[in-house]
């Protein structure tokens, strides 16, 4: 398989996003751009009748009074219908604000009134529900289009709006909008899914995204013969990099089939070249294999991996020895690029932290997993490792075009054409996170001597421990927690506290055929009380802790009966961790700690 095909696609023949899709269908005509499962089976959309639908739903848009500059919500799981309804939202000169599918009512309402929405754009009538609960207090909002219509009444669909726009009698607007378009013009307003506070809408530009699509392009992380697993959801940052760049490239775009217990079956399926994913994705895999082999055998088979895979990919000639280490453990690499569908040529992990283990793993398999850096705030960029320059447990260095700096107490620090244009009516909060054309991250890092970054914690994330005045970045410690098959989350607590605690959740995958097997009760409530789990999960923490220093190491735990949850609002839409709310929601827990 070729892997150096050139995008048609020039930064000099597309302005802005909105003309993309028109751009894509000239430079790649019948190739497929899109790939769906239907009733029939996996379906191809090319890039010629993407650009036919998109500029259709865009002239019924216009027909519908969308004008621009208005704002239009998507409230829609990642599927082909997103695609059309956002690239058609923003040829027709509107502002596309994705809204998480997972939103709560209030939250929705919270977007939609914020952002001042005009139109919002609902996958079913469920959805359409959450918006109909509050419409009332929504004084901007005007109308509703549902994509599946069923059980949803009185409302337009977006089919209607694609039939309405087959006439080619708005083209002529259409155009003259396409043309008025400027790449500083707002293209998105992404609400950051914040661990503090209520989310913050980041005003994303034309020349934002653009940016990404040339800087995408140089890097090589995707080319006009690659084929995109996507599942992430299209209201993250990440998710959209990737959509456009995909259109930019010429990529093959596969959409999940929507459960998402079936991520892996369909990635043996669709045989993906590239997969961007969160990292519990990536660590769910890994689990998988490595609970079923010997500690100390995955670790050799680890080490001949990333040695020979170390020397291949610099030409020298592999040892007899080291080769015959190698073939004895690649029957279970084969079986690791099997799940990826065993044509991976890279995978990109983002939005959260993942542990090195856990990229060594990959890497030795032949799954190259990259770990990358960016916030909403800078379009998803900031710093990343490439096929060709990368290291393991580093986030990688600057992107091309972007420079990246500390301040002096050890925040990250980026500027560059990546940097958003503000928060959505927030000129304050704006103010704050951009100083001097720099965006303060509130993470703390490290950058070595070869411009490879290393976040070491959040600010707000630092647990100062009273006894020695010891400061605690709990992300590694908690990251390696996570990295034992029975849990599922570790949270660490002790700010102005003598010592660290740690509340930990089970992995229900894991835990219920253990309990099975010793004829447990297989009931979280009570395999979270049992004294066999306390000395399963104590094992793992002891473990951990051997690792660290005396001051940092978790010296008490509590076991949480359930997972956490974004219902209980303890997890963001990407399965951040959101800190406060988890002390809030489980205050009894930490105080019975220190007693």
């Amino acid at each position: 398989m070729s892997t150096t095909t050139r995008p048609a696609v020039s930064a000099a023949a597309v302005r802005t996003i909105a003309e993309l899709p028109f751009v894509a269908a000239t430079a790649y005509g019948k190739r497929s751009a899109l790939r769906s499962r239907g009733q029939a089976g996996w379906q191809s959309v090319s890039f010629r009748e993407l650009a036919e639908t998109v500029g259709a739903m865009a002239r019924g848009l216009i027909e519908a009074g969308v004008a621009p500059g208005d704002r239009v919500c998507v409230l829609a799981e990642t599927r082909p219908e997103w695609t059309y309804a956002g690239l058609a939202v923003v040829a027709a000169g509107g502002i596309v604000v994705p809204i998480y599918p997972s939103s709560s009512t209030e939250e929705c309402e919270w977007v939609l009134g914020n952002s001042g929405a005009r139109m919002v754009i609902c996958e079913n009538a469920a959805q359409l529900a959450k918006v109909e609960h509050v419409r009332g207090r929504l004084s901007d909002l005007i109308s509703t289009v549902v994509i599946d219509p069923a059980g949803a009444e009185a409302t337009d669909t977006l089919a209607g709006l694609h039939e309405a726009g087959r006439s080619p009698a708005r083209q002529d607007d259409l155009d003259r909008r396409l043309a008025a378009i400027k790449p500083a013009d707002a293209c998105l307003i992404i609400y950051t899914s914040g661990t503090t506070g209520p989310p913050k809408g980041c005003v994303l530009t034309h020349r934002n995204w653009l940016t990404l699509c040339t800087i995408t392009e140089e890097l090589s992380y995707l080319n006009g013969d690659d084929v995109v697993y996507l599942f992430l959801p299209l209201a993250h940052v990440f998710a959209q990099i990737v959509q456009f760049a995909s259109l930019y490239s010429g990529a093959e775009l596969v959409y999940c089939g929507g459960d998402p217990r079936k991520v892996v079956a369909e990635m043996a399926e669709t045989q993906p070249t590239f997969v961007p994913s969160v990292p519990r994705v990536f660590e769910k895999v890994y689990t998988l294999f490595a609970s079923a082999c010997d500690p100390a055998w995955l670790s050799r088979a680890v080490a001949a991996g990333l040695e020979v895979r170390r020397m291949r990919a610099t030409g020298a000639e592999v040892p007899a020895a080291t080769l015959a280490a190698f073939d004895e453990v690649d029957a279970l690499f084969a079986k690791v690029r099997g799940a990826f569908g065993g044509r991976l040529r890279q995978a990109l992990s983002g939005a959260a932290p993942i542990s090195p283990a856990v990229l060594e793993f990959f890497h030795a398999a032949g799954v190259p997993v990259l770990e990358g850096y960016g916030m909403t705030e800078t379009t998803g960029l900031g710093t990343v490792n490439t096929l060709a320059y990368h290291r393991l447990g580093k986030v990688g260095v600057a992107s091309p075009g972007t420079e990246v700096s500390l301040a002096d107490d050890g925040e990250i620090l980026m500027r560059g054409p990546h940097v958003f244009a503000g928060y959505w009516r927030d000129p304050d909060a704006t103010a704050d996170m951009v100083v001097d054309g720099w965006v303060h991250t509130g993470d703390l890092g490290e950058i070595d001597d070869d411009g490879f970054v290393a976040i070491t914690g959040r600010k707000k994330d630092i647990i100062i421990i009273t006894a020695g005045g010891k400061n605690i970045a709990p992300a590694n410690l908690e990251n390696e927690l996570r990295q034992s098959r029975w849990i599922s989350q570790a949270v660490m607590f002790g700010d102005t506290r003598p010592y660290p605690v740690a509340l930990v959740t089970l992995d229900a995958d894991e835990i219920g055929p253990w309990a099975r097997q010793r004829g447990l009760s297989e009931d979280m409530v009570a395999l979270a009380r049992h004294p066999a789990v306390r000395e399963l999960i104590q094992g793992v923490v002891d473990d951990v802790n051997a690792r660290y220093s005396h001051a940092t190491q978790v010296k008490r735990i509590a076991i949480l009966d359930r997972d956490l949850t974004q219902e209980a609002g303890e997890l963001t839409p990407t399965l951040k961790v959101k800190r406060g709310a988890v002390h809030r929601n489980h205050a009894d827990m930490f105080a019975a700690m220190y007693d």
